[in-house]
This record gives structure tokens, sequence and C-alpha cells, in this order.
């Protein structure tokens, strides 16, 4: 019985699709069931052999598992032999078993019962590089080349690990699981397969290229669009760009974080940008007119006359485009700050005492010769 092809054993093609199978285990349960042929056992070890085989078919996973490595599959990993047949013949049959759902459970929990399947096929690991871009590449978005290095399939076993492309055979370690079990007390603890690192099964002739993982360290390049109104410490994906999995398994992903660099004229906060600008003492006493830059170039900007320090004006449409909708734009926020000369002439500081004496003001600070020119300038003396 233990030999036997279980695909014979239904009665059905090894591309016999899951109602295929599920139909022929019924009508030989109802034809071998122990009730309808009471003190044969012939019929009840035939019943018991069906019912091994349809428990195996019926799963997915140990039916990709028996295709594979035929009965070896579960000598050592999962088990058929502890199948109860009346619980199969419930479950198809009506009335369900009778554990509830709790003992699959506890088995889980402990490390019982069947096991997760093999590893091999094992994801790749993820990968992350660093670029960074500055203001205007963000806010008008930019291509860049990313060069980095990464596990790539071996070309000579075609990501397979082994020389002949065919040699693998089931790890007897760990049983096709990619785990081993080791029990502390009432826990039972898994852990990474020594013999197979994971991957469940066992190579007999390992390529040389590539000692049997199926994949080799490269360098490679990839082109990544950085989207119009990006932020800083944003990160992007790239699917599959990762690491390859040993022996043919699936590609990790590529994850790119992206760091704007600082501008010097602009500081940003979300979709707006904001800018300190400095205007002369007599534009904002007078009023008139100043360049201002913005990410598109200079724009004109009306200052009022009488404009003090740390005036802010607003400019709509002249930030950062939204991330989510470009089309949309933030404001950019100007700042005055009064350009106050330092380094004056003579004649200007005579001209300010003269301007301040008209205004008022009597103690300008300033030396005694200065103030008597001005005062007799304003009462008319030469």
């Amino acid at each position: 019985m233990a030999n036997s092809d279980y695909y014979q054993v239904l009665g059905v093609s090894r591309d016999a699709s899951d109602s295929e199978i599920k139909k022929a285990y019924r009508k030989l349960a109802i034809q071998y069931h122990p009730d309808k042929n009471p003190g044969d056992q012939e019929a009840e070890e035939k019943f018991k052999e069906i019912s091994a085989a349809f428990d195996i078919l019926k799963d997915p996973e140990k039916r990709a598992k028996y295709d594979q490595f035929g009965h070896d599959a579960f000598r050592g990993g999962y088990s058929s032999g502890g199948v109860d047949p009346f619980d199969l013949f419930k479950d198809v049959f009506g009335g369900g078993g009778n554990s509830g759902g709790f003992g699959s459970i506890f088995e889980d929990f402990f490390g019982g019962g069947g096991a997760s399947g093999s590893s091999e096929g094992l994801r790749g690991n993820d990968l992350r590089v660093s670029v960074s871009i500055t203001l205007e590449q963000a806010a008008k978005g930019v291509e860049k080349e990313i060069k980095y290095s990464r596990h790539k399939e071996c070309s000579k076993c075609d990501g397979s690990g082994s020389s002949d492309k065919s040699s693998k055979s089931m790890c007897h370690t760990c049983g096709g699981v990619g785990q081993v079990a080791s029990n502390q007390g009432f826990i039972s603890i898994r852990r990474t397969c020594p013999s197979c690192n994971g991957s469940g099964v066992t190579i007999e002739n390992p390529c040389k290229d590539c000692n049997g993982q199926g994949r080799s360290k490269t360098s490679d390049s990839v082109k990544v669009k950085i989207p119009a109104g990006i932020n800083d410490s944003s990160r992007l994906c790239s699917r599959s760009r990762g690491d390859a999995g040993p022996r043919n398994g699936p590609f990790g992903d590529l994850y790119v974080d992206i760091q704007v660099k600082s501008h010097d004229l602009f500081e940003r906060d979300e979709d707006d940008l904001f800018h300190e600008i400095l205007i002369p003492f007599t534009l904002s006493t007078l009023g008139g007119t100043i360049d201002a830059p913005t990410l598109d170039g200079k724009v004109t900007l009306k200052i009022p006359p009488g404009t003090p320090s740390n005036k802010t004006f607003r400019i709509r449409d002249k930030g950062m485009p939204n991330l989510r909708a470009p089309s949309h734009k933030g404001d950019l926020y100007i700042k005055t700050v009064i350009d106050v000369p330092k380094n004056l002439t003579k004649e200007q500081k005579q001209k300010l005492v003269e301007f301040g004496l008209a205004c008022g003001e009597e103690d300008l600070g300033t030396d005694s010769s200065l103030l008597d020119k001005a005062k007799r300038f304003f009462e008319g003396e030469s």
C-alpha cells in the first residue's frame, strides 16, 4: 500500500482536476466502506488506501510535493499515515470531523502535525538604495539611472543550482520541509534546515559557478522615474529588482529612498516655498518694484510705500506641484528684509540727517558738525 501510485489508486490521471479526484474518491469510498463490507478485511484495507491517496491529492500543496518527490515527500516531513479515513469520509459526505479545527491550530502552534511545505523557491531579499536630487528636479520630475549590486540567476545553471539542471532530491534531514524542529519542554521551535539551508532539496551535482545556490552577485542598473512633487525622505519601489531567490526563487524588490538637497534660496513646507528677499531702505519707504526669484525664473514683485521688514507677500501657484495632483501647485511666500546701509559716505549721512530733521527728529546720534550744517540749511543760512 505504501508504494501504490495514488493516482492509480483513485483511478484518475495525473492532470485530473480537484472535482474529478473528489468524484473518484466518493465512488470508491462508497464501494469499499466497512459498513457495506462488514468483516471484509481486504475492503477495509482498500478503504484506508483510497483515503490515504485522497488525503494527499485533495491538498494542492501536498499534491505538488507528491508529484515532485513521490512517497519520499512524506517520509520524515508530511505523514499521511495519521489520517483518519472516517474523517475524510465525513468531510466529503457530510457531518464533518470531530476535531472542530482545534487539532490543527494546536499542532501549528507547538510544531506538530503537517509542515508548511518545501522552502525551495524562497523569495530573494529586498534591497535599498539612496538617490539625491535637487529641488528643481523634485519640482519637475526626473529619471535617474541607479547602479547597484544584487544577486541574479546564475547563467551557468539557469538558476537551478544544479550542474545538470535535474539532479535534485528531497533533503532527508528536514523531509523537504526546509525547517527542522527542536523541542524545548512543551514548546517546539522551528529553524532553517542546516543541510539544505531552507530549500528543502539536496543538489547532488552543484553548479560550480554558484556553489549550488542558483544565483550570483553581479552589478546591475535600473532607470527610475521620480515623479514631480516628491518630498524628501520619500521611498519608491521597483518591483522584482531586488535579489533573486535561491534556486529560481522569486525576486525581491528594490526600494529607492529619495533625498532632496537643501536649496540656497528656498525653504520648503509640503507644497509651499518660502524665500526672504532684501529690499533697499528707500524702496521700502517710497515703494516700487523688485525682481523676485521663483523655480521658473524671475517675477516682478510690487512693493507698496511704507513696507515694513518681515512683510510677507504670497505669489500663487509658484510653489511645488502636488505629488498626487501635479497640475495643482503650492504657493511661494516672500518675506521682506530691509537692507539697512552700513558704509555711508559723508554726503549720504548729511542727506539722512536732513531727512531726519525734516521728519522732526532731533536726537539723530550723529556728530555736531553734520547736525549744525543741517540746521543752518533748514534755517536758510549759507
